[in-house]
């Protein structure tokens, strides 16, 4: 099988792709005097700069004149690209709030889409709502948009009486691009109208091909740019003062400060390398509630340290080989990323604290840091194909993990492409046992605006490990399938509806069937980002030596029909694993139901509110048989519930609070879970100019229901309450750009 799917691989990359049409092109002038916003406010002035008109529609409609008329105008100067759009709207549908940078998904949205390699490949958006708040990105094609980019740029939105007026001013310093005195860009522009669930863009970018790059228009006029000299440094600084509860119950306090700083160089104008000292690897905001009880496999949890979040798409790979929160406490670290013709690199070196704080004092290993290196090399070829090797690297003491593999991606038609993924490892244990293991993905997927497929095959030897990747099964050999077809009527209510068939089968390497599943799923889509979705499944699971067949009902609805108003929510039903069992019990089969319910009120352009609440139980199916006899009912129940505030006063400051609380509530004779339960307050407020120069302030209160002394969740009694004070903090932050 294994040459099989390496023989596909090696095929598929012998054959390029169909070029789609040829783009149109616009020619932008060069200005003496910016654009400033007040002067077209009264829809009579016209800015400077080539007008671009005529966006259309590439969802609901294909081709479809957009129904928010948009005029645009895009000029630009030594220093800055500047683009002015001029939307005409009624008033009373407008969206528009004044909320922290990044956080305008569910506004009318306007921006841009520029490729300053016209490579056709990876794109930088830039996007803000009426009132000119930020948002920015990265587009690579074949992989998720990555809007955790952040850079430098300058914009401004009004709202007039027929619409809104937005202006963004792009540093080119902001910008990678080559050296050539002439530039030809990628460029297209893009509206957003949620209520109609409307996308456009000029030029036309059809979902009857796959992809978006090729299909921007090319930007031309571009003469005399560069980046110019590209320096930064970004010290920052940190003060805690934390009251916690010790191993013992005992409360202490604690007060402690940080100091670091991080920089950056830009070299040839496309290469980038960050260097950082002490780096500041804090996380500001908290991770969103996840349900992480009876849980076989690892849960994920995004990256949201500044370090890591900036040009991560440079390391992604179809399997996941390196995943940043495996590096828990860095102290020193430099990372280069960059793109010279048709290649591009990155590589990351760093080292991580936390292993040495993990073992014995009496450990040689103690306060030793673990080293962790990160290199990938990409060849672009073809239409929108590509070819690449990584290499990830760590050694802790005379523990190590190297992992070497390679990876392509190629445009086989205008709508199918073809992936693949090799990869081995070789890891030395701390008793210092070789193990060895190879990874094998081989991918097949259409994109367009009717028929999707997604298949997939992958193989991971039961000695493959990646110890700064994110694997969490090996073991395996799985095939996955994923069709699909939508159907979008024309002047309907229903914008479009179709089912999806998902299917896996995962065999392990002595050949027995570990998993399968069969999921239809029906889903349908109004105006006004309605929708609701349909799902049965069937499963069979292998665990600890006894074979489970599970059945799924799952159903999902969501809706942002009035403009201050999201509502989200999601009911299962069916049967479970309980994976944790009470002592001297098997795993067994048990009822569970979930659901997940999502309220977000807007009552004012500046006042958000949003309440999520996740519920999970399960209940045997009938009487089970105990150690101390039979038991029925409940297993567990777990609640999770957040209520959070947030006001923006200016788009520099805001208030945020949010009130956490977790109930775990166990039947011990059936399941070997603590009955936990926690409340946690956070309060929040920031000063933030742009996303390195920034002043947090923020207090933390936590509780929690346990107490020293023997009860039946082991060395801490448990009370009903979480009136235990378990940590309060109080802390500062500030960071500031210098940028020469």
């Amino acid at each position: 099988m294994r040459r099989l799917v390496l023989a596909v691989v090696t095929i598929c990359a012998m054959h390029t792709g169909t070029a789609a049409a040829q783009p149109p092109a616009v020619t932008i002038p060069r200005v003496s005097d910016p654009p400033v916003i007040d002067r077209y406010l009264d829809g009579q002035s016209i800015p400077p700069g080539a007008h671009i008109t005529g966006l259309v529609q590439r969802e609901p409609g294909d081709g479809t004149p957009t129904s928010m008329p948009t005029d645009v105008y895009v000029s630009y100067d030594t220093r800055n690209l500047y683009v002015v759009f001029i939307c005409k709207q009624d008033r009373s549908k407008v969206r528009a709030h004044l909320t922290k940078r990044e956080a305008i998904i569910g506004d009318d949205i306007v921006g841009i889409m520029i490729d300053t390699f016209h490579d056709q490949r990876r794109a930088y958006s830039f996007i803000t709502n009426p009132l000119g708040v930020q948002m920015d990105g990265i587009s690579t094609e074949g992989r998720h948009d990555d809007w955790s980019f952040d850079t430098i740029w300058h914009s401004s939105g009004r709202l007039t009486p027929d619409g809104f007026v937005v202006l963004m001013a792009i540093p080119f310093k902001s910008l990678r691009f080559t050296s050539a005195p002439a530039q030809r860009w990628g460029f297209a522009v893009v509206t957003l109208v949620p209520a109609n669930n409307e996308t456009s863009f000029w030029p036309h970018i059809t979902r009857k091909v796959a992809g978006f790059a090729q299909q921007f228009a090319t930007l031309e006029g571009l003469e005399g740019i560069s980046p110019g000299r590209n320096l930064q440094a970004i010290p920052y600084g940190t003060f805690a003062a934390a009251r916690f509860r010790n191993d013992d119950g005992i409360q202490e306090m604690d007060r402690a400060g940080r100091a670091g700083i991080d920089g950056k160089m830009v070299l040839r104008d496309s290469v980038t390398v960050d260097v950082t000292a002490n780096p500041d690897f804090s996380q500001v905001e908290s991770d969103e509630p996840q349900v992480t009880v009876n849980q076989r496999f690892e849960v994920f949890f995004p990256e949201k340290r500044p370090f890591f979040i900036e040009n991560a798409g440079f390391f992604d790979t179809p399997q996941r080989l390196f995943f940043s929160r495996r590096v828990a406490d860095p102290g020193v670290g430099a990372r280069i990323t960059g793109k010279a013709g048709s290649w591009t690199i990155a590589g990351l070196g760093i080292n991580d604290r936390q292993p040495g704080h993990a073992v014995m004092v009496d450990d040689p290993l103690w306060n030793k840091r673990a080293g962790i290196g990160v290199a990938r090399l990409q060849r672009e070829f073809g239409d929108q194909s590509n070819i690449g090797i990584m290499m990830t690297d760590r050694q802790f003491g005379s523990r190590s993990n190297l992992v070497v593999g390679a990876d392509a991606r190629v445009k086989l038609t205008a709508n199918w492409f073809a992936t693949g993924q090799v990869a081995h490892s070789h890891t030395v244990s701390a008793d210092g046992e070789d193990l060895n293991g190879a990874l094998v993905y081989a991918g097949l997927s259409r994109e367009s605006r009717h028929f999707t497929y997604n298949g997939r095959y992958i193989d991971r030897g039961p000695g493959f490990r990646s110890l700064v990747g994110y694997i969490p099964r090996v073991d395996i050999r799985q095939t996955g399938h994923d069709v699909g077809y939508t159907w979008r009527p024309e002047k309907s209510r229903l914008l479009s509806f179709g089912p999806e068939l998902k299917s896996e089968v995962i065999w392990n390497h002595a050949g027995d069937v570990e998993d399968w599943s069969l999921a239809p799923s029906f889903d349908l889509e109004f105006p006004g980002q309605t929708e609701l979705g349909f799902e049965i499944s069937r499963a069979f699971e292998r665990f600890e030596d006894i074979e489970f067949r599970r059945h799924r009902f799952r159903a999902r609805a969501s809706t942002e029909w009035l403009r201050w108003l999201r509502l989200n929510g999601r009911y299962t039903r069916g049967t479970e694993i309980n994976y944790y069992p009470g002592p001297g019990m098997r795993p067994f089969l048990a009822n569970g139901e979930s659901i997940e319910a999502g309220l977000t009120v807007k009552p004012s352009p500046r006042l958000r509110l949003d309440q999520s609440y996740l519920f999970t139980r399960l209940s045997t199916r009938a009487p089970v048989v105990t150690p101390a006899g039979t038991a029925s009912g409940s297993i567990f129940t777990n609640h999770i519930l957040r209520t959070r505030a947030t006001y923006q006063f200016t788009r520099e400051l805001s208030l945020r609070a949010i009130v956490d609380y977790e109930r775990v509530s166990p039947n011990h004779s059936l399941v070997d879970l603590k009955h936990e339960e926690g409340l946690r307050a956070d309060v929040l407020l920031t000063y933030l100019v742009n996303p390195w120069t920034a002043l947090y302030v923020g207090y933390t209160d936590a509780y929690d229901n346990a107490t020293p002394g023997i009860g039946p969740d082991g060395p801490w009694s448990r009370r009903d309450t979480p009136a235990s004070p378990v940590a309060r903090q109080l802390f500062v932050k500030v960071s500031y750009l210098f940028r020469y």
